[in-house]
């Protein structure tokens, strides 16, 4: 049956939307509000749980859209330790604290936000590092698995790279199709595909292209360096908003 509550499509058609301008590339960082917006009318495990299948969606449109143009060494380097933070998403699962999560996670967007924005330390990151690689792709794993926030550790990564925007783009959406992928057989496992999740799910899937196509006009006509510092003010903004929601749910 279609959801009736008029707050649920207030609510979750803007996180769609939002969610889907960020996958198409555009202000990337942006889309870790969707969760917390779902959640002002149902769980965030609920909310979670409808918008990973409308992801993978998102994201065989940004494969089409950004095909043929993403940093193959970047991917190389992040997708491991990103595989690496999922099964620790998963095999913590059930004893995670999303406040200290959020707080972590809103600490690094923070730090990397103003970082990028006022030059602070911006000779650090430009090269490609194994290590720092591995790291940050299990913090962008392990902070996807639970609320969807695996952009601002992915961000963090690639922003001192000055990668042109297209490829930018295009490297996040094969990275996260990898993300969610993985993530579909564990969310099952943990009984969070319900009758009613995924038809709400189904809903909210004919938005995504929307959001997707959208997030790709606005990087194809935008400035590199605009596009970094809209990257970069949105890191700053969810940083924010993260340390408040951890710091006020401990």
């Amino acid at each position: 049956m279609l959801p009736q509550d008029p707050m649920f499509y207030t609510v979750s058609i803007p996180a769609v939307l939002l969610y889907g301008v960020a996958k198409g590339g555009f202000g990337g960082a942006v889309a870790i509000l969707a969760v917390p917006l779902m959640a002002l009318v149902m769980p965030p495990a609920q909310a979670a749980a409808i918008l990973l299948p409308i992801l993978v969606v998102m994201d065989m449109v940004v494969i089409y859209s950004y095909r043929g143009q993403f940093d193959s060494r970047a991917l190389r380097l992040l997708i491991p330790g990103a595989l690496l933070g999922l099964l620790a998403g998963y095999l913590l699962a059930d004893s995670v604290n999303d406040a200290m999560m959020r707080l972590l996670v809103g600490f690094v967007a923070l730090v990397f936000g103003l970082q990028t924005l006022i030059g602070w330390l911006s000779s650090l990151g430009k090269e490609h590092n194994r290590w720092s690689a591995t790291l940050i792709g299990a913090l962008s794993g392990f902070t996807s698995f639970s609320i969807h926030a695996g952009g601002p550790p992915f961000a963090m990564y690639l922003l001192p790279k000055k990668l042109p925007p297209l490829i930018y783009a295009g490297s996040a959406g094969l990275f996260f199709t990898v993300v969610n992928i993985v993530k579909l057989p564990a969310y099952y496992a943990l009984a969070q595909f319900t009758r009613e999740n995924l038809v709400n799910s189904l809903v909210l899937v004919p938005i995504a292209p929307l959001g997707v196509l959208l997030g790709r006009k606005l990087v194809q006509i935008s400035n590199p360096k605009v596009y970094y510092k809209v990257i970069s003010f949105f890191l700053v903004i969810v940083g924010i908003k993260l340390i408040l929601d951890g710091y006020g749910a401990l």
